[in-house]
């Protein structure tokens, strides 16, 4: 018999799975509870983003030993195609209302978060993250206040330990046709309501401490500066105005010089204003390139790019 004081509508929780064999019990035996007693239906969908230790095989074993009566699917992705490439093919298959996206799966958190996300989406959001408190990398800051500060959107992001999607977001950005590099900034132009949570971490320096949570950032960030801010476009043309700026002065300065009695030495002036021009020149030209490049990248993001090499059902309502 259903009870009615669980919430009816489907839930999905998409799950990163890259050898994560010492955290993967852990993680299950918090978050299943938390499910079983608030939602009526249910499906977890674990993606397995070339594994090379017991992961998978941990996985299993959680399941049949708590005999878990929930969907329980494993995407087995073709190789390692990294943590937006995989949770793109876990979204995509996941058929929940709500979708929950878990980049990691070490839980320095109380399990109800989960329930205070659910509730807070429905006042109205379509996106809604849960955020730790405690220590972030320096490095982690300086790359969400520059990244804030060059951003073409007006939503800002910072760390999210993990977050609730609504099927209509989904939808949304799945209707704009976009390959999603990063998940982040992309629901942050999606131009639907957003919100974030935050909670007291249990190890206040756990996210600092937790080598899975960045692992791979670099690569991440990089491009992510590339494909959603004008940071590049912003510094090249702040050098091509300091050339200008020179070239300006280097041309004041020779026509100062033609009517002083000063004597430079020969041909230094027509050198510095030639390099200070060319300068000038090299990099407004390479101002147009990178907005050219813009252009040329968000034609690339029309195209899916993930391959999965089967999907196994590991458990059944």
């Amino acid at each position: 018999m259903n009870n009615p004081k669980k919430e009816k509508k489907f839930i999905s929780l998409v799950v990163y799975l890259h050898n994560v064999e010492g955290y993967i019990q852990h993680f299950m035996s918090k978050i299943i509870p938390v499910c079983e007693r608030s939602f009526q239906d249910f499906e977890i969908v674990c993606v397995d983003d070339g594994c090379t230790d017991g992961t998978v095989e941990r996985l299993k074993e959680y399941l049949e030993q708590n005999q878990v009566k929930a969907m329980v699917n494993v995407i087995h992705m073709s190789f390692f195609q990294g943590m937006e490439s995989a949770m793109n093919a876990g979204r995509d298959i996941a058929i929940g209302d709500f979708v929950y996206e878990f980049d990691d799966v070490f839980v320095d958190y109380q399990p109800e978060m989960l329930l205070k996300v659910y509730e807070k989406m429905l006042e109205g959001n379509d996106i809604v993250a849960a955020s730790s408190r405690g220590k972030l990398r320096f490095t982690s800051r300086v790359f969400y206040a520059l990244y804030n500060l060059t951003s073409r959107s007006n939503n800002k992001i910072g760390p999210e330990t993990f977050r609730i999607v609504s099927r209509r977001a989904i939808n949304r950005i799945k209707s704009m046709g976009q390959y999603i590099p990063y998940r982040k900034a992309v629901y942050s132009n999606c131009g639907l309501s957003m919100a974030t949570l935050y909670y007291e971490s249990t190890d206040k320096t756990a996210r600092v401490k937790n080598k899975i949570v960045t692992s791979e950032r670099t690569s991440l960030a990089f491009d992510s500066f590339i494909y959603f801010t004008n940071v590049l476009e912003r510094l090249s043309m702040a050098v091509c105005a300091v050339f200008l700026l020179v070239t300006v002065g280097v041309g004041i300065y020779i026509v100062f010089d033609i009517f002083s009695d000063s004597k430079p030495v020969e041909g230094w002036i027509s050198t510095m204003g030639f390099l200070a021009l060319g300068f000038f020149g090299v990099f407004a030209l390479l101002t147009i390139i990178l907005k050219y490049l813009s252009v040329v990248l968000n034609l690339i993001f029309k195209q899916q790019r993930y391959l999965i090499a089967d999907i196994e059902k590991v458990a059944s309502h």
